[in-house]
């Protein structure tokens, strides 16, 4: 049985393909009274829609979000959550089915043609139906429902490395963030990936990139032990994210590095009994539960699979062959991939709020 949905309270159901007539979600256990209007939704989907400039797909969706279901005015005649399903829809339309016509019959290695075939006995060719990088859309706007859950919560997601070439963190400025089409909060380093992404796009290549996730205003105490780890979530989220290929929470592999002492996060007391750390090594989390620190993740994104440079593979009956992808693609689907990790960030977040209300209060 194949699994769609992500969630334990707050619960969310992707579905849809690429190329089909629309995609969405469903989400269920929200809480009700939460103001909830369309446009309260697009900025996000905004943020991560394609064709905004020539550093990605060229692909143009308007994104727009439809609420279906879920909401009803309220005494004063807001638009509010009413606790049922919300059920958010996207319609597809901009699709060129017709570039992907070559690939109905061989496999583009890296992406998952071979993999749904040998699982399903059919797959959806045409951008790769539920493969495809498209399907993160509905996962944003379900995010946005989610974000309403936690507003004590802010979530800021930044790619801090692209093809190789990190940012200084030291020069990290958030107000950089929406002034380049990279997500990059380091101005210097934007100015380089300019140019690293046209090249890889005039070749017909692509590259990979990492995002950063800070969530800062989490609380101590979200989170269980054990089985119903916040850190384990936020790996399974992010790593359900389509070219996704690792998650590191706080300083991640590099912590295998450190000596005890340096990776400890030392704490003093404060003036409210709280303590007061020396650092966040473990990214905001211990035991799997929140210290109150910022939550740090980091998310790596592979190079885009579909690229223009030939590339051997097989076709559906075994024959070797060469495959080259047209049609349009990004030349690095982590730069997208930004406003995804900050929307998965959201729906654990906020249902590991309700998870701990409802044992704990």
């Amino acid at each position: 049985m194949s699994v769609n949905t992500f969630g334990r309270v707050l619960r969310y159901t992707t579905w849809g393909e690429s190329h089909g007539p629309g995609l969405g979600a469903v989400v269920d256990g929200c809480p009700p009274g939460l103001p909830l209007r369309e446009k309260d939704i697009q900025p996000f989907m905004d943020a991560r829609k394609p064709g905004q400039s020539k550093y990605t797909t060229q692909r143009k969706e308007a994104d727009a979000v439809r609420i279906l279901s879920g909401v009803f005015e309220n005494a004063e005649g807001e638009q509010v959550t009413t606790g049922t399903p919300i059920h958010l829809m996207i319609e597809n339309t901009d699709q060129r089915s017709k570039d992907y016509s070559e690939i109905a019959q061989s496999y583009r290695p890296g992406h998952a043609d071979y993999t749904y075939d040998a699982k399903y006995g059919i797959r959806d060719y045409r951008g790769g139906g539920r493969s495809s990088a498209r399907e993160t859309a509905a996962r944003v706007a379900a995010g946005a429902v989610a974000r309403l859950i936690i507003p004590e919560v802010t979530i800021t997601a930044y790619v801090c490395e692209l093809g190789g070439d990190r940012i200084d963190h030291d020069a990290i400025d958030y107000d950089q963030i929406g002034q380049n089409p990279f997500f990059c909060p380091d101005s210097w380093a934007a100015k380089r990936w300019e140019e690293l992404v046209e090249k890889a796009r005039k070749d017909g290549s692509s590259l990979g990139a990492v995002v950063e996730c800070v969530a800062e205003g989490v609380p101590a105490g979200w989170g269980a032990p054990v089985y119903g780890k916040l850190d384990a979530d936020l790996a399974s989220a992010m790593m359900s994210i389509n070219a996704t290929k690792g998650v590191e929470i706080g300083d991640g592999f590099e912590a295998a590095r450190l000596t005890g002492e340096q990776n400890a996060d030392a704490m003093r007391p404060s003036n409210d009994g709280k303590p007061i750390f020396a650092s966040n090594h473990a990214g905001g989390t211990a035991g799997g539960i929140s210290t109150g620190q910022p939550v740090v993740c980091r998310v790596a994104f592979k190079p885009t699979s579909s690229i223009l440079k030939p590339v051997e593979t097989i076709t559906a009956d075994g024959q070797a062959t060469e495959i080259r992808t047209k049609g349009r693609h990004d030349p690095c689907v982590g730069i997208r991939g930004t406003p995804v990790v900050e929307a998965m960030m959201a729906l654990v977040l906020a249902d590991h709020k309700m998870l701990h209300r409802a044992q704990c209060g």
